[in-house]
This record gives structure tokens, C-alpha cells and sequence, in this order.
């Protein structure tokens, strides 16, 4: 059984930086694809990045903005943000994403939030 934390969200000026972890506990983490979706209040959870076997795709809204990596050593995905600004402000969520032939699994951490305000 997989499961996620994430962890380092908080309250930041707008242009300011935080970085986002997902510690994964399970097996197999470098066989998932690592994902960040966000949920702000009255949106539905948008997709926000991607990262598998090295490839990446950042959805355009924080392109050149955030930038997503997996350390497979700790078992931890992060997502590093920068130049914040009020819109995304949102509880961001970590997810873990595999195919098994016909079954996908798929596991969600609880959130962490994040809110930019000066």
C-alpha cells in the first residue's frame, strides 16, 4: 500500500519561493509517475506537473514559473515554486500514478496549502 504526505506549504509574500515535498512510503516509487494537482476554493483540482522516468510537463500556468523533481533515493517528489503569485493560492496535492496492465493504481496525499498574500 502507497501512501503520501505532502508537506512544506505555508503563507508567502507574492515573488516569493516555497517548495513543496511528497514523501512516498511503499515500494516500487521510481515505477509511479509523481504528480502535483492543485484545488483553490469553488475551482475544480487542476492538473499542475508531471514527472516520469525523467520526463516532465508543467501545465502552462506556472511554466517557467515551477519546476518538479523526484528523489528517488528518499522516496520523495517535490515541486519547487517560484515567482508566486495570489492565484495560486491552493491546497496542493501530491499523487503516485501507475499502470499494471489493465489496473491503474492511483494514491492522493491529503494536501498541504499554500497562500500568497501580502
Amino acid at each position: 500500500q502507497v501512501q503520501l504526505v505532502e508537506s512544506g506549504g505555508g503563507l508567502v509574500q507574492p515573488g516569493g519561493s516555497l517548495r513543496l515535498s511528497c514523501s512516498y512510503s511503499g515500494s516500487a516509487f521510481s515505477n509511479y509517475a509523481m504528480s502535483w494537482y492543485r484545488q483553490a476554493p469553488r475551482n475544480q483540482r487542476e492538473f499542475v506537473a508531471r514527472i516520469f522516468g525523467g520526463s516532465t510537463n508543467i501545465a502552462n500556468s506556472v511554466k517557467g514559473r515551477f519546476t518538479i523533481s523526484t528523489d528517488n533515493a528518499k522516496n520523495t517528489a517535490y515541486l519547487q515554486m517560484n515567482s508566486l503569485k495570489p492565484d495560486d493560492t491552493a491546497v496542493y496535492y501530491c499523487n503516485a500514478n501507475r499502470q499494471i496492465g489493465l489496473s491503474v493504481r492511483d494514491y492522493w496525499g491529503q494536501g498541504t496549502q499554500v497562500t500568497v498574500s501580502s
